[in-house]
């Protein structure tokens, strides 16, 4: 897992050095995982220890937003005026990255992916007689 994270950080590495010598006004992290994305569609050979280091990231990822969150209360004089329009934005956001989510991912499992069909009520064990 150690080395997935080191792959990880690598990653970010290169994308801030992208941001460093060309000047594109993107955030190091978006050129790094973009960068990452290439290398998974490519199926380099490291791919496969990215894995378990990104799972083990989601797995906690409440605790990598709760900064932003304090922050943000922290510093609530700064963004007060704006509120209405973050919540706009954080609300609608939300919607849209769960619609988007949602067909990329009906679009790419394709026909793999079944729903769940109930089984008829019968003589199964599952009751006691």
């Amino acid at each position: 897992m150690i080395d997935g994270l080191l792959i990880l950080l690598l990653f970010q590495f290169f994308g801030e050095v992208i941001i460093r010598l060309t000047g594109i006004p993107l955030p190091a992290s978006v050129v790094g995982m973009v960068l990452l994305l290439v290398a998974l569609l490519l199926e380099a050979p490291f791919t496969q220890r990215v894995a378990p280091a990104a799972g083990g990231l989601i797995k906690h990822i409440s605790l990598l937003i709760f900064p932003l969150g304090v922050g943000i209360v922290l510093q609530w004089h700064r963004y007060e005026e704006y509120a209405l329009a973050l919540g706009v934005a954080v609300v609608l956001g939300t919607i849209l990255s769960m619609i988007v989510v949602t067909l990329m991912l009906k679009k790419l499992l394709g026909g793999k992916h079944r729903e769940p069909t109930s089984k008829p009520a019968g003589r199964g064990g599952d009751h006691a007689g």
